[in-house]
């Protein structure tokens, strides 16, 4: 026990210190100032490649990419996880959901502090088909998330069906790697036919995505036995996801990027704590898989129907509770708070340049700061994600157990 508290302690101590060097030296600044110039000058170089690309424009290909684009979007993520879960998958589920958080985090890091921009349109023709490649194009460009997260997901499911197939079949493996290597492809080629990034960019979420792939494979058994039967779990993810809020770089301009990396931050600490709670009633290696007699398509089906209403419904009222809450807590610890969105009567409370910096977290100035306001949207929308998220996990399978689905 005395061990486990050592090593917890030593991981959050390791953070703390991260961020107070990080600001105290200004190594966000420092590291933009050498990785910047480079990365924007492969960028504007890289312009006649993505014409050249773009000079094959057709409908057909349009749609093509576009379509494989919204295959590793957040909305994809939100249905395809609770469905492995719901499916028996739960080992899988729980492994991908905290392997796209940590590409999250990584992927956004590098976004922010480099801050590189785009392709320029026009010349490049950028087509967004969804709200959510419209929210896409207003971030950075290096790394490309969709690349990494496309390396990471497709990488890691094969390994797992691999291993828990057990093939042996040289021949099996290479049609797997071939096709995962093709999708990886199709999906870096998409984006820049669709003018969202650069080969620069494509070739960085390339790189970054692989690093990660190789070292996440080398501690998922290690995270995964932590996260069912370790201690001080809950305790230990809810203090690293609040560190991980401030232990991210300030972007030269404000993007979606924080917010994202605040999303899936709630979604990791969810998904840990109600596995933590439920592991041995719903999600152990024992549970009824798809297509075996106690879980069949028909019951797979009305547990969608139960379960995604349950979890948009948890999601807005965890929404709602937190916009009612967190400024009451705030104002009794005499915490400075703005709203960007979610609060209007709490918008503009602070102007100007500090404005645009608070909206993304900052560092350390943002815990002891009294002249700074700590914008209240980030923690509504931390704990609006890890209700859902909890949701899917814990209360979603009760019911299901209770109405013998």
């Amino acid at each position: 026990m005395e061990s486990i508290a050592v090593w917890q302690g030593a991981v959050l101590g390791g953070i703390v210190s991260w961020i107070v060097l990080a600001s105290h030296l200004n190594l966000t600044q420092k590291l933009r100032s050498l990785l910047q110039p480079w990365v924007a000058h492969h960028v504007v170089t890289g312009t006649p490649t993505i014409l050249q690309i773009q000079s094959f424009q057709h409908g057909f290909l349009d749609a093509l990419f576009s379509g494989f684009s919204c295959v590793v979007s957040v909305p994809f993520y939100t249905a395809f996880l609770p469905l492995l879960f719901w499916s028996g998958h739960s080992k899988l589920a729980r492994q991908m959901t905290l392997l796209i958080a940590f590409c999250d985090y990584t992927g956004n890091c590098v976004k922010d502090v480099v801050s590189a921009p785009r392709p320029t349109s026009p010349p490049v023709r950028r087509i967004t088909a969804t709200k959510d490649e419209e929210e896409n194009a207003m971030e950075y460009g290096l790394p490309s998330s969709h690349t990494l997260n496309t390396v990471c997901l497709s990488g890691y499911l094969l390994h797992y069906v691999l291993t828990c197939t057990q093939y042996e079949d040289a021949y099996v493996k290479f049609v797997g790697i071939s096709l995962a290597c093709l999708f990886v492809a199709l999906i870096g080629l998409g984006r820049i036919y669709l003018g969202m990034h650069s080969l620069v960019d494509v070739l960085g979420g390339l790189i970054i995505g692989l690093v990660i792939l190789v070292f996440w494979l080398s501690v998922d058994e290690c995270v995964d036995s932590f996260v069912v039967s370790g201690q001080n779990v809950t305790s230990f993810w809810a203090a690293l996801s609040f560190l991980l809020l401030f232990a991210y770089p300030t972007p030269e301009l404000p993007t979606p990027s924080f917010e994202y990396h605040t999303a899936f931050n709630g979604v990791a600490l969810g998904i840990v704590s109600g596995i933590q709670q439920t592991y041995y009633q719903f999600h152990h290696d024992a549970v009824p898989h798809l297509f075996t007699p106690e879980l069949t398509i028909p019951v797979l089906v009305g547990r969608m129907l139960v379960g995604i209403p349950t979890i948009v419904l948890v999601k807005f009222c965890s929404k709602g509770l937190s916009k009612w809450t967190l400024p009451v807590v705030s104002n009794t610890l005499g915490i400075p708070i703005k709203s960007t969105s979610y609060i209007p009567m709490l918008n503009g409370s602070v102007n100007g340049k500090n404005s645009d910096k608070l909206t993304h977290g900052g560092y350390l100035r943002k815990l002891f700061s009294q002249l700074d306001a700590f914008d209240v949207d980030t923690g509504i929308r931390f704990l609006q994600y890890a209700g859902l998220a909890w949701s899917v996990v814990d209360l979603v399978p009760s019911i299901f157990s209770h109405l013998s689905l």
